[in-house]
């Protein structure tokens, strides 16, 4: 497999955006950020920022807008991604108690044209099932009209389960439950009508060795496993990131930073956290690591990341996170593949 070479470009960092355990997600050449916790377990305000993204431009701005009535409440460890024209949210942790917001299956929809939140309640039946409400999940699209949701936190435990939500018919489905163990702090990608299941944390120990595979039209799991060592593959990470690219034609899942040993504060206090950026070649089944040059991020989990589409040649944008000095990061960089 040919070496793979790219470049960090810093757009932005501004106190606005410092946070963790956040929602970031592109649409065309805008990034929306949702949600997240400077201090721990005390959810930043419910108004959106949008960032200005672009695959040529050294810079970035940025707005922040009010929260209408109707709006998704305070929360953190939610999850979102995108469809067409429209960002979707799926619970997240909040409240007094900072439960699991539990929203009965309903899934929130931001148009940008529209500048409106929307509470997409769940039109079958009552007695139909839907995903219990979780924190530290991940979500990915088909980007035509199914959600996934997996794994992540309820009330009690971790959860290893995969659900898909159709905008059109506003119905879910359950489909199979990806290997064990349970956890959180997975990263899901969807490509080619695959998934991609990867990392998280199941209360012991980050996970790492298995890029797990579910087949969308058969309902089916597969696992392709390799060397965990930092060598011949990624280490073991949780709150790290997964994401589909196209780089000079090809297909690739990149994975890049995250925590590999867990802070004894808990959520309370940041672990090891990991700055290395690997890709998977989907049909060679291979791994390598990516060649970074110039100045790069800072080591990060608990961020987000998102793909800005381009002619054949993807770009990669990282907001905000964690860093191992258990500071909130409120920059944004944009990795370009050379």
């Amino acid at each position: 497999m040919a070496k793979l070479k790219a470049t960090w470009t810093k757009l932005t960092q501004i106190a606005r955006l410092q946070r963790s355990s956040q929602c970031f997600s592109v649409l065309g050449s805008q990034g929306f950020v949702f949600g997240g916790e400077v201090i721990p377990r005390q959810p930043i305000d419910n108004r959106l920022d949008v960032i200005s993204l672009g695959t040529s431009q050294d810079s970035a701005e940025i707005s922040t807008l009010d929260a209408p009535p109707e709006a998704p409440t305070p929360r953190v460890g939610s999850a979102s991604a995108v469809i067409k024209d429209s960002l979707y949210l799926f619970s997240g942790r909040g409240g007094t108690a900072m439960a699991p917001v539990e929203e009965d299956g309903a899934i929130w929809r931001y148009t940008p044209s529209q500048s409106a939140w929307k509470l997409l309640k769940p039109a079958s039946d009552r007695a139909a099932p839907f995903p219990a409400g979780r924190s530290y999940h991940a979500m990915a699209s088909d980007g035509a009209d199914l959600v996934f949701v997996h794994a992540g936190c309820p009330e009690t435990g971790r959860l290893r389960d995969l659900w898909c939500f159709s905008v059109t018919s506003q119905t879910w489905r359950e489909l199979a439950s990806a290997p064990g163990p349970a956890r959180g702090g997975a990263s899901l990608a969807c490509l080619g009508g695959m998934l991609y299941r990867m990392s998280g944390f199941d209360g012991k120990v980050e996970q790492g060795g298995s890029v797990d595979v579910f087949n969308l039209a058969s309902n089916e799991w597969s696992s392709f496993g390799f060397n965990p060592d930092g060598e011949d593959g990624p280490g073991p990470r949780s709150v790290s990131a997964l994401v589909a690219v196209s780089v000079r034609g090809k297909h690739y899942l990149v994975t890049l930073f995250g925590e590999c040993d867990p802070s004894s504060l808990g959520h309370a206090g940041a672990g090891k956290m990991l700055s290395d950026v690997w890709a998977f070649d989907v049909d060679e089944k291979h791994w390598v690591q990516v060649e970074v040059a110039g100045n790069s991020p800072a080591a990060r989990g608990w961020f987000d990341a998102d793909v800005v589409r381009g002619d054949g040649q993807d770009a990669i944008f990282i907001h905000g996170g964690l860093a191992e000095d258990n500071s909130r990061l409120g920059d944004v960089w944009r990795l370009d593949f050379t």
